[in-house]
């Protein structure tokens, strides 16, 4: 009997939910191949700091399995995915004292990884001279940027992110989640 099942398993195309992409930055992340700061995991789901953030704190909320657009997670998949984004954000703004973020999700127009993913972005910090982004024009500039300047300057301000940094962040997050 046991043998009978067996063969019926060889040659088995895997299941949709085992799906992984080895030429995938993410799925080399979930396999363990590549290196990241990992917030957060579960059976279905990994958050990450970007290693090329917009601002301290830049998450990624990354479903494990390989799914490139938005448009076809699976509802329970994209509940886990979305029960992950609450989860992280609530502990990214206990661990920066930012309320303020962005939630954003592409596809295809705009995504650098074809692998559904979420970023949680900190807004900038303009009341505090202190954390005031130095790319970003303070809110009272005399000539406002333009949606397009304001996008070059965020993505021209970008840095690698910081091992150490990331490790302190990390934690930081960690324990609130």
């Amino acid at each position: 009997m046991t043998s009978f099942i067996i063969r019926s398993h060889v040659d088995r195309d895997p299941a949709p939910s085992w799906s992984q992409d080895d030429t995938c930055a993410f799925c080399r992340i979930v396999q363990g191949a590549a290196p990241a700061t990992k917030l957060y995991e579960d059976d279905e789901v990994i958050a990450i700091l970007d290693v090329l953030p917009l601002r301290p704190g830049h998450t990624l909320v990354i479903p494990k399995t390989h799914i490139s657009r938005l448009s076809e997670l699976p509802p329970e998949l994209a509940a886990a995915v979305g029960r992950a984004v609450s989860r992280v954000a609530k502990a990214l703004t206990e661990a920066t004292g930012n309320t303020g973020l962005n939630v954003v999700c592409n596809q295809e127009y705009a995504q650098a990884v074809p692998h559904v993913h979420y970023h949680i972005i900190p807004a900038p910090i303009f009341d505090n001279p202190i954390n005031v982004e130095p790319a970003i024009t303070p809110l009272r500039s005399v000539t406002p940027l333009s949606r397009k300047e304001m996008h070059q300057k965020e993505f021209e301000s970008r840095e690698v992110l910081d091992d150490d940094e990331a490790q302190v962040l990390a934690e930081k997050v960690r324990a609130r989640l």
